[in-house]
């Protein structure tokens, strides 16, 4: 959880303050995997005062890493990297107020599984399904051809509402063309906010 917390930082820092000025916040974790990123982000929001407002989409291809991320279980042996990644992230409380342990595993609160939608969606493949003020997809497309990058990132200039904020992974970055259609909202993050 809170992998590569500077860009958790940025994201709290620089992306929070645009988000308090809207109603409702749709947020679109691509490539979710087992969830760990999903619940870092719903532990930020609600530690800004955002959660109760805000609905994440976390989808992946994978039906069994789904069924994992559901569960919101995971292997207490992780919980100290996670914990130094959650304070270095900006986190404003304690990480272990967040789940309770059993065993040799932790199972996160109930709460933080409240506004999130687990489905199923192939980046590859399927198609738009809403409207996002963010967009996460992290880790994900270093995997893809350079084609199916284009096509992803068509696929989320399709996903976008208004100035919608795009984050990517620290070894990431926006192919040709794409690139015109953001401004980095935080320089030298991945952290990247639509020009129109």
């Amino acid at each position: 959880m809170f992998r590569d917390p500077r860009f958790f930082l940025a994201f709290r820092q620089h992306a929070v303050p645009l988000l308090r000025t809207y109603p409702f916040i749709r947020i679109w974790q691509a490539g979710c995997s087992t969830g760990e990123e999903v619940y870092s982000l719903a532990i930020l929001l609600q530690e800004e005062g955002l959660y109760d407002r805000s609905r994440i989409y976390a989808t992946d291809m994978n039906e069994l890493v789904l069924r994992k991320a559901r569960s919101g279980i995971f292997p207490i042996d992780v919980m100290k990297t996670y914990t130094a990644n959650y304070c270095a992230s900006g986190g404003t409380g304690a990480l272990s107020d967040y789940y309770t342990a059993a065993y040799d595993h932790v199972v996160l609160r109930q709460s933080l599984r409240d506004h999130v939608v687990f489905a199923q969606h192939n980046l590859a493949t399927d198609g738009a399904f809403n409207e996002f003020n963010v967009i996460l997809c992290r880790n994900v497309m270093i995997y893809f051809t350079a084609p199916l990058q284009e096509r992803v990132h068509d696929l989320f200039a399709r996903s976008f509402a208004t100035f919608g904020l795009l984050g990517i992974g620290s070894h990431e970055s926006l192919p040709g063309r794409v690139g015109d259609e953001y401004e980095a909202l935080v320089p030298g993050e991945k952290l990247f906010r639509r020009a129109h």
